[in-house]
């Protein structure tokens, strides 16, 4: 990979853009072969959720992605390099993807910033292979945007992604750039115009909560039986709208409703949607130096100072969520050093989101330059804080007591820039959009001690919290 340097105005600068991309296409032309252009430009600041729903169209992959509290947002629209993948090997057929795409691609930049420059958005299903056979979304999917928008605090740009051949019409894809900049230039004194919208729904349950406690029951013999020693126990709410729903403005209640959390949206170019809240990390890589969480435990928020102060306490001291804590610290260190890593971890805290509250310990580690971001990813998914200890026991659990797909819900979702930098988070709190419906995805873990009233109503709980955004 090759970088030029980057000046803001493309106006003033045209000529700068036309004699590097003319040297990408005489390169391609000496050597026989196709490359990738990506042109990095600072704009004016523009709330990427408003691009997203200006430049995104039904039949091409897009996907958001923003941290309100850390004053982060992209949007990204379009492919030029896609793969699409299922099966054991996803992860590593995926980070050889990324490196084939990376060699391949010659940059116009002067974006130094991780957060703002080019990247692949990934997405993986929580099994490596989908059972239902109409599950919109394929068990890994990677792909190279051909536009970006991100922002990092007051800092805005746009990111442009062309391939590059002998027969390239260099003046056309510099028509196109201007095109797309008047186009965004044009929302700049839009973007408050995605107010807040009611929901269309409220009181939904799942079901049939008494299948979800019988499953809950028969984890509990298993446990019991040492057969395993956690599993989690997701369910569903499918809600249907009079109209189609608006991921645009559930998107915006989301960021509005819970700005401690990642909110997201994946589209397949197809007409579906995930969507969703999620207050857990991955891994976040910045300069080889990584922080993952251990997030499990939880309790509802109080009505009261006093109550959430009550609420809060018994979460710290009570021995059932702070071993089921401690089972996705052990899992996480005990990964990490199969990797050659050296896990730190940190002094644990409470997470405190706006209808729940969970126990949460960060842990850290440097990255040898030579463990790909995805390698840790493929070793950390999934944790016990989505999926269960022993895994191969809870996996085959999982799949006998939930009769829908899991497919992206509580799964890797996240990007790796050119530079091996990244963040994945943990498709929780989410929601698969098809039109007029909706199917809402929650979980809970189950150890020994738990019991399945309370275990219903904390999946209720937070099936609530999404729902509260539908529009």
């Amino acid at each position: 990979m090759t970088v030029s340097s980057c000046n803001a105005d493309f106006f003033v600068y045209n000529k700068e853009l036309y004699r590097f991309l003319l040297a990408v296409q005489q390169n391609c032309i000496k050597n026989n072969y196709t490359q990738i252009a990506s042109l990095a430009l600072d704009i004016d600041w523009v709330d990427p959720l408003v691009v997203l729903d200006k430049l995104a169209q039904p039949n091409q992959v897009s996907f958001y992605w923003e941290k309100k509290g850390q004053k982060e947002a992209l949007a990204a629209v379009d492919a030029v390099a896609k793969i699409e993948l299922a099966g054991k090997d996803r992860f590593a057929k995926s980070e050889e993807f990324i490196k084939e795409c990376v060699q391949n691609i010659t940059s116009f930049s002067r974006t130094n910033q991780a957060f703002l420059g080019t990247r692949f958005l990934c997405s993986f299903s929580f099994f490596d292979q989908n059972t239902q056979p109409d599950y919109p979304f394929s068990a890994a999917t990677v792909f190279l945007p051909r536009w970006q928008v991100a922002v990092k605090n007051e800092r805005c740009v746009l990111v442009f992604n062309t391939i590059i051949n002998t027969d390239t019409n260099i003046p056309r894809i510099l028509q196109s750039l201007s095109q797309k900049l008047e186009i965004i230039n044009s929302l700049e004194s839009n973007s408050q115009t995605l107010d807040y919208s009611l929901p269309k729904f409220s009181n939904q349950s799942i079901a049939n909560p008494q299948n979800f406690k019988s499953s809950v029951l028969s984890a509990l013999e298993k446990i019991e039986s040492k057969d395993l020693t956690k599993v989690v126990l997701a369910d569903i709410l499918d809600v249907r709208s009079n109209g189609h729903l608006n991921v645009i403005k559930s998107l915006n209640n989301l960021r509005q409703l819970h700005p401690n959390c990642y909110v997201f949206s994946h589209s397949n170019g197809k007409g579906q949607n995930f969507i969703g809240a999620s207050p857990e990390r991955l891994i976040n890589i910045q300069e080889q130096h990584l922080m993952t969480d251990a997030l499990a435990g939880s309790a509802p928020r109080g009505k009261t100072p006093g109550e959430d102060a009550a609420h809060a306490s018994r979460l710290l001291n009570s021995y059932k969520e702070r071993h089921e804590h401690s089972l996705v610290i052990d899992f996480i260190t005990q990964r990490l050093s199969r990797l050659g890593l050296l896990p730190q971890v940190l002094a644990p805290r409470l997470r405190q989101l706006s209808n729940i509250q969970h126990l949460w310990t960060p842990i850290s580690a440097l990255v040898p330059a030579d463990v790909h971001p995805l390698k840790i990813v493929a070793q950390l998914h999934p944790t016990p804080a989505v999926g269960g200890t022993s895994q191969e026991v809870a996996y085959r659990e999982i799949r006998r007591f939930e009769r829908f797909e899991r497919g992206l819900y509580a799964a890797p979702l996240g990007w790796v820039d050119l530079e091996g930098n990244c963040e994945f988070i943990v498709g929780i709190r989410s929601a698969l959009i098809d039109g007029d419906r909706a199917r809402l995805y929650a979980g809970v873990g189950i150890v020994a001690g738990s019991d399945p009233d309370r275990e219903l109503a904390e999946v209720q709980l937070k099936l609530q919290a999404l729902l509260k955004a539908l529009v």
